[in-house]
This record gives structure tokens, sequence and C-alpha cells, in this order.
């Protein structure tokens, strides 16, 4: 097991790797302001992840993109760990969205949200969340709750209404923009081979964003 300390003026946040635990992140725009709030701007989000998901290995199990934060739930990477990863993913999309504003097209800079990217010196927070999932009745409870935070936001009345989630993936394959790994549950399987304590054995769900 790896534990990874970020140390801080006022606290310690320690992070626990190395068991095959999937991670369900949660990673804020700068005083929660709404930085992804226009469509382009999740959309290239998104395609971002989708690189440092191939750029980093892992499982990508489910994912929204709000207009002030994100939600992902992710395996740890073969290359790396998950601290990499958010790093990785915080940094290019900070800068993808700033040289947009900063582009040469007219009417550019107003349409990736001048006024909000020029005001702050940072994109994100400087911290991300990490709970560690260790079972599929967690998993499923995590992928529920990505999946309805815009219908309970009241950005849109049900899950498939919101186009920057992966709920259109498991509801009917559509693959998107940024395409959950339809072979993370081989990875899950293969560690508990190895690793048969660290998860309880439970049936696999046919839809796992049903709530029961």
């Amino acid at each position: 097991m790896q534990r990874v300390r970020e140390a801080s003026m006022k606290n310690r946040l320690e992070r626990w790797y190395g068991q095959g635990h999937l991670h369900f992140i949660t990673c804020s725009c700068y005083r929660r302001k709404p930085l992804l709030g226009r469509p382009r701007a999740r959309d290239l989000f998104l395609k971002i992840l989708a690189q440092v998901r191939d750029r980093y290995d892992f499982a990508l199990i489910g994912y929204v993109v709000m207009p002030e934060h994100i939600h992902l739930l992710i395996s740890e990477p073969n290359i790396g760990n998950p601290s990499d990863v958010m790093k990785a993913l915080k940094q290019r999309v900070s800068r993808a969205l700033r040289e947009k504003r900063r582009g040469g097209i007219k009417g550019q800079m107003e349409f990736w949200g001048r006024n909000d990217l020029e005001r702050y010196a940072h994109f994100w927070q400087r911290r991300f969340y990490d709970f560690n999932v260790w079972s599929t009745k967690k998993r499923n409870e995590k992928l529920n709750y990505i999946h309805f935070n815009p219908v309970n936001r009241g950005l849109a009345q049900t899950p498939k209404d919101w186009m920057w989630s992966s709920y259109r993936f498991y509801w009917h394959g559509v693959a998107g923009l940024c395409a959950p790994n339809p072979k993370w549950q081989a990875v899950v399987k293969n560690h508990l081979r190895q690793n048969p304590h660290s998860l309880q054995p439970t049936q696999r769900m046919r839809h796992p964003t049903v709530l029961s």
C-alpha cells in the first residue's frame, strides 16, 4: 500500500494507493466559480480527459462535468498514481482554456468566459478529494451520485439529458467525447484473483446506474 501526503499550512491530506481500489474524485474550479459553465469548455475538458486516460492507462468508470466542479470514478493507473493523473488533467485543462482565451479568433475571448479567466490567477482549487471505493455496492452508489448530480442541481430533468456525464454510455452505449473504458471490469477481476479480500465479491449489476 502506498500512502501519499499532501502538506498544507493547516493540515495534511493523506491518500491511500496500491490496493487496487477505485477512486471517487471531486475537484472544484477556483473558488467554486463556474469556469466550466460553457458547453464548449465542458467538451474540451472531456477531450483532454480522454487523452489523459490514454496517456496514464487507467479505467475510467464514470464521470460528470458540472459548471464549477467535476466528479470522476477511476481505477489506479498503470503509469503513476491518481495524484499524477489529476495533476496532468488539471494542468492541461487550465492551459488549454487559457490558450483558447488568448486565441486570435475574434470573439473567442468572450466565448470562453474572458472575465472569469482573467479575474482569477488559478483555474482549479489546489486540492482534490479522493474517496477509496472498495466494493461493488460503493461503486454503484458513486455512479448513481455522479449521474444524478445534474438532476439534483436542477440542470437536467433526467440523467440522460446532461451530455457531459457517462450516463449515456451505460444507458444506451453512447460513447460521446470520452467513453468509459469498457474493459474496466476485467481489471477488477484480475485484482480479485491476486487479492481476494480487497473487494467483497458480489454479482455484476447489469444497469449500474439504477437506484435500488
